[in-house]
């Protein structure tokens, strides 16, 4: 009987064929792109064939390739069911939050001490991060995401908004001109969150509503959004209490006033069935209770 192939190997392949890409595969498995190639050719090497085509820095599955993928897809998909239901019917005392790290450092983390007090018997784990959860396979219990609150199959609950400034770079004000009226900023280059949304939101928040598709390039970490509009790149629309400091320096410039979007905000998002789960029930409760004394 053939030894059964790694597993780190296997998961590999899986993730590679699923995003047709080493990079994205590398970042879900939370690993370098060179050891997920590494992997692959460990995993060819220990199946005698070739699973994958590698053409002009893309990558494809070949036809061996393509007969092996349901089957592993269908062996993790059962593992992780499996699992699942353990997860469900013990109920540790570890809760996951998977968060991004503005929002982490800026509101959540220095309130978790009231939270700790209130729920002795929960160790909280909380793990950075932009991309979006996937509940099925990541090892989280509840997410916080800022967006539009949208995630088809999911619960998603409003925490809270937070007050949003257009900025930009001297240099390209410079270029520019400062602009006088809310709607002069339609005709500069924009700097986009991952969605691109919060830009349309503005502009309509402003009473514009024809303001063509968005163009420009789009970040899902704020950090790098930031870095992108001091670079010159293109207006942003970033959190006021994390431009402020950038703005007292004169690295970058307020262009419009401060707005409240009340649709574009953090939400906490999470799969119907674990909101009965205590340690989900408590931090729900927690946060929004939180959320609400800050507003």
């Amino acid at each position: 009987m053939h030894k059964l192939p790694p597993l780190n190997a296997l998961r590999a392949f899986e993730a590679t064929a699923r995003h047709l890409s080493v990079k994205n595969a590398a970042e879900e498995l939370c690993v370098t792109p060179g050891a997920v190639s590494q992997m692959l050719k460990t995993l060819e090497l220990n199946l005698g064939v070739k699973l994958f085509h590698r053409v002009n820095r893309g990558i494809f599955l070949t036809d061996i390739g393509q007969t092996y993928l349901p089957p592993v897809s269908n062996a993790f998909r059962q593992l992780t069911e499996a699992s699942n239901r353990i997860v469900n019917t013990v109920d540790t005392g570890i809760l996951t939050i998977s968060v991004t790290s503005f929002f982490a450092s800026a509101w959540l983390v220095p309130r978790l001490t009231q939270f700790q007090d209130d729920n002795p018997e929960i160790d909280l784990r909380v793990v950075t991060s932009n991309r979006l959860v996937d509940f099925s396979r990541d090892s989280v219990d509840v997410a916080i995401r800022h967006g539009l609150g949208v995630y088809p199959g999911l619960c998603s609950e409003r925490v809270l908004a937070v007050e949003v400034v257009p900025v930009a770079a001297p240099e390209l004000v410079a270029k520019l001109g400062e602009p006088e009226f809310p709607i002069d900023l339609t005709r500069w280059p924009h700097v986009h969150d991952a969605e691109r949304k919060a830009w349309h939101c503005w502009f309509q928040a402003q009473g514009i509503e024809e303001v063509g598709p968005p163009r420009g390039p789009s970040f899902d970490d704020s950090g790098l959004l930031l870095q992108a509009v001091l670079t010159g790149q293109g207006v942003g629309l970033l959190p006021a209490a994390m431009v402020a400091p950038e703005l007292a320096k004169g690295r970058l410039v307020k262009v419009a006033e401060v707005t409240l979007l009340e649709d574009f905000a953090y939400y906490l998002v999470y799969p119907e069935d674990r909101k009965a789960r205590p340690k989900v029930s408590a931090f729900r409760n927690w946060i929004l209770e939180s959320a609400a004394e800050t507003n």
